[in-house]
């Protein structure tokens, strides 16, 4: 804070971070385009780069690149095997599908950023200079200037540029980063949203340029002079800047520097709450903090598939090993490598393209079921290949205000020492205030309590308690505004402080005017009384308390009042002895504490402080610490404790259950929240993020490798606690003791980080997912979290008060948390076990076949000949094979209502069993055998109908194929049981249509039926026993809960 008024020369002395701070001339702006263009951009492509970019994203995945190679490998003579159309038709269709819905994706994004940018703003007109329209060139005959407001143009968003001045009506989304000059509220102040920055509901209170608010509208566009910007950074509580004004009174030129804050500027991406206002914009497009804390969105893609991409990568060295193997046995003769590839194409069935085909309808069925569950109403999967990550999430990071909270706050309880009042009995507090101010005249009893401070000990229970909410109604930054429709509602920047006003209103003391110098304040009585704001000490997250100085008009009588955070006004009140316990009792009950205080002060003290406090604003060095030292020295000492308040931020409807239910589901529960650390404690324990019992280790404010390394020592020795920690320790920990710090914090069962930036949140999910190498889900429902949710595994968006912007950033979209049980607990667990099997299933059904040739060439001279060609070859896997295989998509193992009740039975998904090394290879050998033997009994015992030797082995086939399904459904469907029987009926019907593959005479006959079921009943039977043999001795945990 050094140098803020350090006059002319300020600009010139401040660091110029490679010339992105900036110096912009008030009155002509910057004709050069020197600064990024103020333009939004979502799209992922361009129509040069779709191309290039899709085809990346599909082959640089193993699976897509091995079929390019087979169909490509088709047009080589040499190499052809069978119709081209049965290699290129199954790529073909996939990357249709895939690239029509990127193109269809992505045109949205367009439409979306083409309506944001070409939204119109009313630019200022540059106008001449103040000083020639006060010299009198522009005056009436009233002696006013003829601009009472400003000519102004219209202008698209992206049109708007550094140096502009842009004015604002109500309701309008701020298209840059401005400095405020003006507003229409006389003491220049104005109200705006900031859900979609910073994930609060609440109207954030701005205060224009003193010397520019004079101005007014209408001449501000005129005004002469400069503004210095730091350089653009990513946090949003902070801004520095000069504003240098020239002077245009007759005499000597002078110029005023005004040193600009953080709360001289509105966002880009913020909303005018009420009003009109003109600002100077200062960052544009990419500088502007909105776009810096957002972070790039990318391609996500599910654990299953990477599975299923490495089990490719097997199946390929499988298949190059098996052709290799079989041009070695036949001594390597004539042009062995092309034989080399074409066994390569000729086993390419090794690698199905219909599982890419077979997985993708899948999750499309799994979406609609999403989207169908009445339990879980409007719910959006906006991501459709992610549904099986729902099943294996380790880790859940969640937002707390309007995610496990819904961001509406009650007053609960007012503790005063000898008497508590609790929600029942507030009226008593309405009686006795009502009682202090009516009994005996106001102006004497109220006076002299006030100006004498009598002792706590002689004052009645009535006395006490108007103190304590006169406090309470004075002690605050809430703003009353009337709204259109002429009701009154309360603005200030945390909702514990409107929800303490509206409690105030209630039993009595209702704040009905404030500006930045006083407030009005009507009593039980019906009278108004007046309060001059002297001095105020806004609440930060390092002095964790908020004061105020006011002196009522009438009286005269100079109040000091202060609330804050317990650890902190334990330390400024005067001696006690049930301040503690009953913090820590309320704290226990989930609400969020405030200890209430108040000094008097005769004028001289006032006076003395005053001084010293405006000699304090004015120093340079360690400005922040000096007024500090005033503060503390004058004021707060031997503060007399008037109460003790506990507000309830109400949870979001079954939040405690679903934590609960997730937490013996396994998952590890981190909570990210801009909130103080107090806050995020209490909501932690209310909402039974912390177990009972469960330690809550607090750290906060450190600042050396020490503190760090004492810290880790401490947790990795108790390992079940439960975390909390601020924002600027967390950022300690991960710049010096990343990899330590990450390891430890991702055992604990829960963490709660607060005073998080967005790009904090995301960083951590990052980081987590880096480490851990578990699937991690994002949730919230504010604007801050978009980063955090697209650097998740999985993001959940949820729909609530704060906008849509999260929802529309997400993966899944939800309207409240609860929802969170049903979609990961049931739906999760459904899509993950059936593309599990499917997927296992469909590579079992390519590689059977693939050992059926292998054993063909092998016995025939090791030629690399197809045994299945034409219609054969793509009827297996499509119209003999397919709807059955695809039925596995509707199984289930166990039912709904056990699956929600035994949360302990989704732990056995996050390990990844279904779909393993271990289960892949079970697969493998399933196929070696039931493709072995397949081939060679057929061989064996038809003999002396070696003619008919595919009709034998391919209707072997296709029955095993049939009853291997059957054998691997859990529960039957409908569908199951058509797509059976319909595929059976449909395979034998068609033998009667297909003469070139099969002989009708011999297929009647009865030595093929029986030669057929003997080879069937060989390849499958013992695969039956075994499974009835596992589930016996050894049951999967479902069995039992299930009683299967």
């Amino acid at each position: 804070m050094s140098g803020l008024l350090g006059g002319e020369e300020a600009p010139s002395e401040l660091p110029r971070s490679r010339d992105k701070s900036r110096t912009i001339q008030l009155h002509s702006p910057s004709k050069k385009n020197i600064f990024p263009p103020n333009v939004v951009r979502n799209q992922k492509y361009t129509v040069m780069s779709f191309l290039p970019l899709v085809f990346w994203e599909q082959f640089k995945f193993f699976f897509n690149f091995y079929f390019l190679v087979v169909a490509l490998s088709q047009f080589i003579p040499a190499l052809k095997i069978g119709y081209i159309v049965t290699y290129v038709a199954p790529l073909a269709f996939v990357l249709a599908i895939t690239m029509g819905k990127e193109a269809y994706d992505d045109y949205c994004r367009f439409l979306r950023d083409r309506e944001a940018n070409s939204t119109r703003y009313l630019v200022l007109v540059p106008q001449p200079s103040t000083s020639s329209l006060l010299s009198g060139d522009g005056i009436e005959d009233g002696g006013k200037p003829s601009l009472p407001r400003p000519q102004t143009r219209s202008t698209p968003s992206s049109s708007i540029r550094v140096g502009d001045m842009v004015l604002l009506e109500k309701n309008q989304r701020v298209p840059a980063d401005m400095v405020l000059l003006t507003t229409s509220e006389e003491e220049g102040t104005c109200f705006i949203r900031t859900d979609q920055l910073d994930g609060e509901t609440d109207w954030k209170l701005k205060v224009a340029v003193g010397e520019t608010q004079k101005m007014g509208e209408g001449l501000v566009g005129s005004a002469e002079g400069h503004l210095y910007a730091d350089p653009p950074i990513k946090d949003i509580h902070s801004f520095y800047g000069v504003l240098n004004i020239r002077s245009v009174q007759p005499g000597p030129s002078a110029d005023t520097s005004i040193p600009l804050s953080v709360e001289n500027v509105l966002w880009a991406n913020t909303v005018l709450a009420a009003g009109s206002a003109v600002g100077l914009v200062v960052f544009t497009g990419k500088e502007t903090r909105a776009v810096l804390n957002t972070s790039e969105p990318e391609t996500k893609m599910g654990t299953l598939e990477q599975e299923v991409n490495k089990m490719a990568k097997i199946l390929c060295t499988v298949t190059f090993a098996l052709s290799v193997f079989l041009v070695a046995l036949n001594g390597f003769r004539g042009r062995w490598y092309i034989y080399v590839f074409r066994f390569l194409i000729l086993f390419s069935s090794i690698i199905p393209i219909s599982l890419r085909v077979n997985l993708d309808m899948g999750k499309t069925i799994y979406a609609h079921q999403i989207q169908s569950d009445p339990e879980i109403p409007e719910t959006i999967v906006r991501t459709s290949t992610l549904p099986e990550e729902l099943g294996r999430v380790e880790y859940l990071l969640s937002d707390k205000t309007g995610t496990l909270t819904r961001n509406e706050m009650e007053m609960k309880k007012l503790h005063m020492g000898t008497v508590v009042f609790g929600w029942e009995s507030m009226d008593e507090v309405g009686h006795l205030l009502s009682q202090a101010f009516g009994d005996t005249e106001y102006s004497g009893e109220l006076k002299a309590s006030m100006a004498t401070g009598l002792a706590r000990g002689r004052r009645d229970i009535s006395s006490r308690v108007r103190d304590a909410v006169l406090a309470l109604a004075t002690c605050h930054n809430v703003t009353p505004v009337t709204n259109d429709d002429g009701t009154v509602t309360y603005q200030a920047s945390s909702p514990d402080e409107v929800a303490i006003v509206l409690w105030t209103e209630s039993v009595g003391l209702t704040l009905i005017a404030r500006d930045r110098t006083s407030m009005t304040i009507r009593l039980p009585t019906s009278e108004t009384t007046t309060f001059d704001i002297l001095a105020i000490f806004p609440f930060t997250s390092e002095s964790k308390r908020m004061g105020i100085v006011v002196r009522e008009r009438e009286s005269g009588v100079i109040t000091f009042a202060q609330k804050g955070a317990d650890v902190i006004m334990a330390k400024l009140v005067q001696k006690n002895d049930w301040l503690e316990e009953e913090t820590g009792n309320m704290a226990r009950e989930g609400l969020r504490t405030l200890v209430v205080a108040r000094k008097r002060l005769s004028a001289e003290a006032y006076d003395t402080f005053d001084k010293e406090y405006r000699a304090a604003q004015l120093a340079t060095d360690d400005r922040a610490a000096v007024i500090q030292r005033v503060v503390s020295t004058h004021l707060e000492s031997e503060l007399e404790l008037l109460a003790l308040t506990g507000v309830e931020d109400k949870l979001q409807e079954d939040v405690r259950s679903t934590l609960e239910l997730l937490r013996n589901a396994g998952l590890k529960i981190w909570m990210l929240t801009g909130d103080k650390i107090e806050t995020a404690t209490n909501i932690a324990v209310s909402s039974k993020l912390v177990a009972r019992g469960q330690y809550i280790h607090q750290v906060a404010k450190l600042t050396s490798s020490y503190q760090v390394r004492d810290m880790l020592d401490f947790l990795s020795a108790k390992l079940d606690c439960c975390l909390v920690i601020d924002g600027e320790s967390l950022q300690l920990c991960l710049d010096q003791f990343r990899t330590e710090f990450v390891m430890l914090a991702t055992q604990l069962p829960a963490v709660v980080a607060c005073r998080c930036s967005p790009t904090q949140k995301a960083d951590i999910a990052r980081l987590i997912r880096e480490f851990s190498k578990k699937t991690v889900c994002c949730i919230g429902d504010g604007g801050n979290d978009v980063s955090m949710i697209q650097a998740a595994d999985v993001g959940i968006g949820i729909v609530g008060k704060e906008g849509k912007q999260a929802s529309l950033a997400a993966d899944f979209s939800i309207n409240q948390f609860s929802y969170l049980t049903k979609l990961l607990l049931w739906h999760g667990r459904n899509s993950y076990k059936r593309s599990a099997k499917l997927s296992q299933f469909v590579i079992h059904r390519g590689l059977i076949i693939a050992v059926i040739q292998a054993v063909f060439s092998g016995i025939f001279f090791f030629a690399p000949i197809a045994l299945y060609q034409g219609w054969l070859q793509v009827g297996y896997a499509t119209l003999y094979t397919m709807a059955p295989v695809f039925s596995l998509v509707l199984d289930r193992d166990l039912n709904e209502d056990l699956a929600l009740l035994y949360p302990e039975l989704y732990k056995e998904l996050t390990k990844g069993r279904s779909l393993s090394y271990k289960t892949f290879f079970t697969w493998l050998t399933i196929s070696v055998y039931q493709g072995g033997i397949i081939m060679l009994l057929s061989l064996l015992l038809f003999e002396s109908e070696f003619l008919h030797i595919v009709a034998i082995s391919y209707t072997a086939l296709v029955i095993n194929e049939l009853i291997m399904v059957a054998l691997e459904i859990t529960t039957w469907h409908t569908y199951m049981v058509l797509s059976e029987l319909g595929t059976a009926i449909v395979y034998f019907g068609s033998m009667a249509v297909l003469p070139a593959y099969f002989d009708l005479s011999f297929v009647l006959s009865t030595t093929f039926a029986y030669k057929v079921a003997i080879i069937v009943a060989v390849s499958s039977f013992p695969l039956y026993v075994f499974k009835a043999a596992h589930a016996r001795f050894k049951p999967a945990a479902y069995t039992k809960v299930a009683g299967i």
